[in-house]
């Protein structure tokens, strides 16, 4: 994020999953059965299995900057313009006044092991 612009108005974290509750099952089943082929990071970092993780859930109810969290497909319906966004999921993206930039990119993300790991890197960012 560009210090110059000061701090952005919001956080969008978007996860590499579509929304639905049979997605959301289906997500849930593979994080339990196969962890290392689960294809959303950010997942991994913020939720378990079915639930959102204690620990990232004080951080994000604490943070002074609002965070949505957003499918992909509810990110690209949201976001939709004529100049199309190519943007890699899993990301987490920073809306300022010059409109949408990178805060973590999907590279950061997938080489995050911990939750505390990405929340020093949004602490660090913003």
């Amino acid at each position: 994020m560009d210090e110059q612009r000061g701090t952005p108005e919001k956080l969008i974290f978007v996860y590499n999953a579509d929304s639905g509750l049979g997605n959301m099952l289906l997500d849930g089943a593979h994080k339990i059965l196969q962890p290392s082929t689960y294809a959303c990071s950010l997942c991994s970092l913020t939720f378990g299995a079915f639930t959102e993780k204690a620990t990232w859930k004080r951080f994000r109810e604490a943070h002074p900057v609002e965070m949505v969290f957003l499918h992909k497909d509810e990110f690209n319906k949201q976001y939709a313009s004529k100049f199309g966004h190519k943007f890699s999921f899993p990301i987490v993206l920073a809306e300022t006044r010059s409109g949408l930039e990178v805060g973590v990119t999907t590279e950061e993300l997938n080489a995050l092991k911990k939750t505390e790991n990405l929340m020093d890197l949004i602490t660090k960012r913003i």
